[in-house]
């Protein structure tokens, strides 16, 4: 966050000063830097060049705002600003300031790596857990349901939100990444990602990830707020309806056979939970996808 506003600060210094220098640096390239069109690489690009352009001219100048602007003149070029973290911190303990960093309006992008517990501390329960699944903490299995932290931040109604699982669908998260970039404003991406602490040979990692999208327990959505402008439901739910069950999936990792082998009974309740908790979600998707506001 800090980067995005330390950027924006330049831009708007260097803006400022190219205004001022127009008569001396040329008005045609004042303008041309001031408009320029950067949705794209190449628009990019050709406002890399024009920077070079403006950079050669201030040689030129024997003005002290003109060195200034020689300083901050990169700034003019579009950054595109990524926060990455995983869900201990998104979901747990640095919640807070992702929701601030999100409901600013800045322009930052974040990415939440999701392997739905604390990796790196040593594999304990983090409220992406999802429900039956076995962690420090949760010896008998996680009771609650997961946190849906996509589609709370959809509820802003000015963020893009999207969920992806590479493994499942690669040329979505190509798509979800470039339309997160592209969006003037706070975008965060969800991405399911398998973990050692997961319990299975990570070269089936990709595997699982199809099986969790296929099972519903990793459903794969879009919350774009510009295709309101257009009239259209900003909520687009990219995934096929549950078509596999919930233990063709989970079964394949120990952290959710675990708790068969040594409770029984209270892996039967929770396996029951569970996909209580897939379809609840997914109905709650199919209305939102289905209805002309979407979310908000």
């Amino acid at each position: 966050m800090g980067l995005r506003l330390a950027r924006d600060q330049a831009a708007a210094l260097a803006t400022h000063l190219v205004r001022a220098l127009a008569p001396r640096l040329g008005e045609d390239l004042a303008t041309a830097l001031l408009g320029a069109d950067q949705s794209s690489d190449a628009g990019i690009a050709a406002q890399r060049e024009r920077v070079r352009t403006l950079r050669t001219r201030l040689g030129t100048l024997d003005d002290p705002g003109a060195r200034t602007l020689d300083a901050v003149a990169e700034a003019l070029v579009r950054t595109s600003v990524w926060i990455v973290g995983g869900d201990g911190w998104a979901y747990d303990i640095g919640f807070g300031g992702l929701d601030h960093v999100l409901a600013s309006g800045a322009d930052v992008n974040v990415l939440v790596l999701d392997t739905e517990v604390y990796s790196n501390t040593g594999g304990q329960m983090s409220k992406a857990t999802p429900r039956a699944a076995v962690a420090k903490f949760a010896a008998g299995g996680k009771t609650a349901g997961k946190k849906d932290l996509a589609l709370l931040m959809s509820m802003y109604g000015t963020v893009y939100v999207a969920t992806i699982a590479m493994g499942a669908d690669d040329g979505h998260t190509l798509r979800v990444l470039r339309e997160a970039e592209a969006f003037p404003g706070p975008s965060l991406v969800v991405a399911y990602s398998h973990c050692i602490a997961h319990g299975y040979d990570l070269v089936h990692g990709l595997t699982q990830q199809a099986n969790a999208v296929h099972a519903g327990a990793w459903p794969l959505f879009r919350y774009d707020p510009r295709r309101r402008a257009a009239s259209e439901n900003p909520f687009q739910l990219d995934s096929k309806p549950p078509s596999i069950p919930w233990a063709k999936y989970a079964y394949n990792e120990t952290r959710f056979t675990m708790l068969p082998h040594a409770h029984p009974e209270a892996a039967r309740a929770a396996r029951e939970a569970a996909e209580d908790d897939i379809r609840r979600r997914w109905a709650l998707y199919e209305r939102l996808a289905a209805s002309p506001g979407g979310v908000t």
